[in-house]
């Protein structure tokens, strides 16, 4: 998310943090950096001109010249300045005073409204609301029927009539169902065409009209670049939008739609969708996300991922086994899927202050938990709960099962037994100068390749 320009970025303010004395030169200097960093990144041009002149005046202002640690000052200007351009505070869905919101979805074919809208669906389901979602494309039938194979699969409402091809009726039945099933939230999936015309546009003004919808949002696909930009303001003009929903953030984007959007059509980004799976979809925080560009972490994302993906009883009782020396491989096996639930390990060691930014391609190997996953499902119930019978014959045939070498399978067992003994000196309070051992989590960051956790070899 944001990579090219987050690298551009962070290598900038790092030249300035250790500054005890900044010169105007290194301003212009530093500015003309920022400013073709943004362009790369598909920001718009006017945007990126507004945005440089903006932070230039504050730079060359008294409060520059009067601080002890001038670099950081420049440095907290800029993150001020990228927040105030991604929308200060964060924007939520208007809900409606009766109890019940419609949420409508707008975007251009491959935009991905119709997973958007399930993700949507089930993010407000996960907060105690009873959504429904409805598929209103009248001219792909096969959408309506994606539409309900994905809710059916998460356990959402679904209303589709493929047999109707008036949208706006089809809108009033959903209305009428989803209030029937006492849902307090319906979520439209309006068609989309792969280029905006005018026929598309009645159609969607039509509905708009008759449904008088709570919230109308606009799925933009952030890999199209400027391109995303000119449809916002279109949609914005045409049927006037209540905010945006960026796609495929976690692809080869380069960000600057995200950037350009917000300041271009006034309207907020409201969510943001960083993968294909249904549960990667998060609230847009601006303040959040100009920390992860200025490689500051997120911590408060890294918790909530926590708190949404990690079964907290489970977690207790792993502690428990821990400490009570019961500590098993299916534990570690436990371990593993909540931590695979989380998301990409890069995504979720970039939220950790100091780690992001530094953290490349080769340095994590998103595969070795699915390994180790594997290796482990391998064994027999009595090799997870006694390991120590894994003799050489035993270890070759669990590698052949898991598709692994020997190798790994050891790997596997050594990082296991040292997890053990770490969990018997911290009962025994003997963990002071205990040495925590490679690859563990809490280890030292400088060496060791993080194998088990994700492939990380430090920083």
């Amino acid at each position: 998310m944001f990579e090219s320009l987050s690298t551009k970025l962070q290598k900038i303010t790092s030249s300035m943090r250790g500054k005890a004395r900044v010169t105007e030169k290194d301003i212009k200097d530093m500015m003309r950096e920022i400013r073709m960093a943004l362009l790369e990144a598909d920001v718009n041009y006017s945007v990126a001109k507004e945005f440089v002149a903006d932070m230039t005046e504050k730079c060359k202002g008294a409060e520059i010249e009067h601080s002890i640690t001038p670099g950081q000052q420049i440095v907290k200007i800029v993150h001020e300045s990228l927040v105030e351009l991604l929308g200060s505070g964060d924007a939520k869905i208007a809900v409606s005073p009766t109890g019940f919101t419609v949420i409508v979805l707008y975007g251009l074919q491959g935009a991905g409204k119709t997973t958007t809208a399930v993700k949507l669906a089930k993010l407000l389901k996960q907060d105690n609301k009873k959504p429904m979602v409805a598929s209103v494309d009248v001219h792909r039938p096969a959408a309506a029927e994606q539409l309900r194979v994905l809710a059916e699969a998460n356990g959402i409402q679904c209303y589709i009539h493929p047999e109707e091809k008036d949208a706006v009726k089809i809108c009033k039945e959903a209305i009428e169902r989803a209030k029937y099933m006492l849902c307090n939230y319906l979520i439209v999936d309006t068609a989309g065409r792969m280029t905006v015309d005018e026929e598309m546009m009645d159609e969607l003004k039509d509905i708009s009209s008759a449904v008088n919808p709570n919230e109308k949002l606009l799925v933009v696909d952030s890999m199209i670049g400027q391109e995303a930009v000119n449809v916002a303001q279109t949609f914005e003009e045409q049927i006037g939008m209540d905010g945006f929903i960026m796609t495929k953030l976690d692809g080869d984007a380069r960000g600057g739609a995200a950037l350009s959007i917000r300041k271009m059509t006034g309207k907020p980004i409201k969510y943001i969708c960083v993968g294909e799976k249904i549960d990667n979809i998060e609230l847009f925080h601006p303040s959040r996300m100009a920390d992860r560009i200025l490689g500051m972490g997120d911590v408060m994302s890294l918790i909530e991922k926590a708190q949404q993906n990690i079964d907290e009883d489970k977690a207790l009782r792993q502690v428990e086994r821990m400490m009570s020396n019961d500590y098993k491989l299916n534990d570690l096996l436990d371990q593993f899927e909540q931590l695979k639930n989380m998301g990409s390990m890069k995504d979720v060691l970039g939220m950790i202050p100091g780690a992001a930014g530094k953290i490349k391609d080769e340095d994590v190997d998103e595969t070795i938990i699915d390994k180790n996953m594997a290796i482990i499902r391998s064994m027999t119930k009595k090799e997870r709960r006694n390991p120590k019978i894994l003799n050489a014959s035993r270890r070759k045939r669990i590698a052949e099962g898991s598709g692994t070498s020997v190798q790994q399978v050891n790997q596997l067992i050594k990082q296991y037994e040292q997890s053990a003994q770490m969990m018997k000196q911290f009962k025994g309070g003997k963990l002071g100068g205990f040495k925590l051992p490679k690859g563990f989590p809490g280890g030292k960051l400088g060496g060791g390749k993080f194998g088990g956790f994700g492939g990380f070899r430090g920083f």
